[in-house]
């Protein structure tokens, strides 16, 4: 297929080599040089804008910050057209943006009414997962979209779930983001605890692995720094999801439940904590760097 990849953040530019490995033509664009150059080295194309990238595409697959990046892409800013208004064909559009179902919903409609089919595809898994090409993808969108989508997302992901209608990615991605706060908070909680305690955090996280407090974090991403070899809490915390993203997320779902008048005490506390450690100076930083929250007066 010819592919045209939008965005090539941590997340991005490992998904886009996904795509090339699996053999099909990629064109791609993002506002760094830098992200550029380092996708035709894998052997992507290079297109000097988002509507070169998309022109002759049969696919366009976007994986940008906020919703305000992706409706700009697609409905325009500042005068300028979006996609939606620009292409010259009809590729199938797969946003995987974590953004407001609202948006997601907005976008989608713009896009229907312009004969363009368009899904909301947001992924879990992290840097981790994105290079292994085992992500979850949560799609929203029509049941056609999804079945013409689904062997291009398993060029780059492991599990693949329809999950409803346009928006309907959006809502359970903001659910697994606000559970994968509250737990990864809790973890570094918790291994703080024990360390001030006297406890060696590689022991106490194997006994909590093994235990009722097992969890993802402590599988897979375990925030104390030197437990885990691969995981940012042992490159000082560089690279994978930042905490700015975290907290962008934590965020929608506060919107989300005030909308729909839901009672998320942990989401909120989550998202304080999350903001706190961002207005701190780690926004930049891996969000399991809340562990460094709760190591405060320490040497470490």
């Amino acid at each position: 297929m010819n592919i045209a990849f939008i965005g090539l953040g941590n997340m991005g530019a490992p998904m886009t080599i996904n795509l090339v490995k699996a053999g099909h033509d990629v064109t791609v664009f993002d506002l760094a040089e830098s992200a550029i150059q380092a996708l035709e080295a894998e052997g992507a194309q290079r297109a000097a804008s988002a509507e070169a990238a998309a022109n002759g595409a049969d696919v366009v697959v976007s994986m940008l910050p906020a919703g305000a990046h992706v409706k700009g892409l697609y409905l325009g800013r500042d005068g300028a057209p979006g996609l939606l208004d620009a292409l010259d064909g009809k590729p199938l559009l797969i946003d995987s943006s974590t953004i407001a179902p609202d948006d997601a919903r907005l976008v989608g409609a713009a896009a229907s009414e312009r004969g363009f089919t368009y899904l909301d595809a947001p992924v879990s898994g992290g840097v981790g997962g994105a290079k292994a090409g085992t992500l979850t993808f949560i799609v929203g969108g029509a049941e056609e979209g999804y079945a013409q989508a689904k062997p291009l997302l398993e060029a780059m992901g492991k599990n693949i779930f329809h999950a409803g209608e346009v928006g309907a990615g959006q809502v359970a991605k903001i659910c697994n983001n606000m559970l994968l706060g509250i737990l990864m908070s809790g973890t570094a909680e918790a291994l703080a605890l024990g360390v001030k305690n006297g406890m060696d955090p590689a022991v106490l996280s194997e006994i909590m692995k093994q235990s009722s407090g097992g969890n993802w974090a402590l599988n897979v991403y375990n925030p104390w720094p030197g437990v885990m070899e691969g995981a940012a809490a042992s490159r000082d915390y560089q690279g994978g999801f930042l905490t700015d993203l975290m907290a962008k997320d934590l965020g929608l779902a506060w919107e989300l439940a005030l909308g729909s008048k839901s009672t998320v005490p942990m989401g909120s506390q989550a998202r304080n904590l999350f903001a706190l450690h961002s207005a701190q100076g780690s926004g930049q930083l891996d969000f399991s760097s809340i562990q460094t929250l709760y190591r405060q007066g320490e040497d470490t």
